[in-house]
């Protein structure tokens, strides 16, 4: 497969994971569907991984990929319309890419180890699992889930957001160094061969 259709596929496949980790992140901002104060929702939801690291900086390089490859047959050695230098912007777009994936990565994990942000029932809000140990952690023991009171579902909640985030980041990141590599064969040694007559 040519370089430039390479690119394009791997740009096609990042439009959705990035617009789901977008839609993920906006949903931990309303835990179960509650309108929360800004002081109820949990703090790592304010690093805006899932918008901006997920998100917007892996929308860029997707932008580029389609455009570097064109109609599958992209830039340099076919002689069409797409510069060279596409292909080589597309590479710096795909550092910027990884870069945000890996930042969601880290920031998802943070907020899967640490847990939510949640009532006890007393009417405060803490974070009651961010001291466990990796052994007590309640992600492997589900009977600490009744600890949060309110918002209700706030632990599945944060669970499943934040393993969606985990997941399509770690995708985009890998994709993102495939593009590099790609991006860079295909500026250094040509986008494809075209059979000749």
């Amino acid at each position: 497969m040519c370089t430039g259709k390479c690119s394009k596929c791997i740009g096609i496949t990042l439009f959705p994971l990035a617009t789901c980790a977008i839609v993920s992140n906006i949903l931990l901002y309303f835990p179960n569907g509650q309108v929360l104060q800004l002081s109820e929702i949990t703090d790592l939801v304010w690093f805006f991984h899932g918008i901006v690291g997920a998100g917007i900086l892996v929308m860029l390089p997707a932008f580029m990929m389609l455009g570097a490859g064109g109609a599958g047959c992209c830039a340099n050695r076919c002689g069409v319309t797409f510069h060279p230098f596409q292909m080589l912007l597309s590479v710096v777009l795909a550092v910027l890419g990884f870069a945000g994936g890996v930042y969601c990565a880290i920031i998802s994990s943070l907020g899967l180890i640490g847990g939510p942000l949640c009532d006890t029932g007393d009417g405060e809000y803490i974070y009651p699992f961010r001291n466990d140990t990796l052994e007590d952690n309640y992600l492997f023991n589900r009977t600490t889930w009744s600890t949060c009171k309110e918002p209700e579902n706030i632990i599945l909640w944060n669970i499943v957001l934040f393993s969606i985030l985990l997941a399509v980041s770690v995708i985009e990141a890998v994709l993102c160094f495939i593009q590099v590599i790609n991006g860079l064969v295909g500026f250094i040694c040509g986008t494809c061969m075209r059979n000749r007559k």
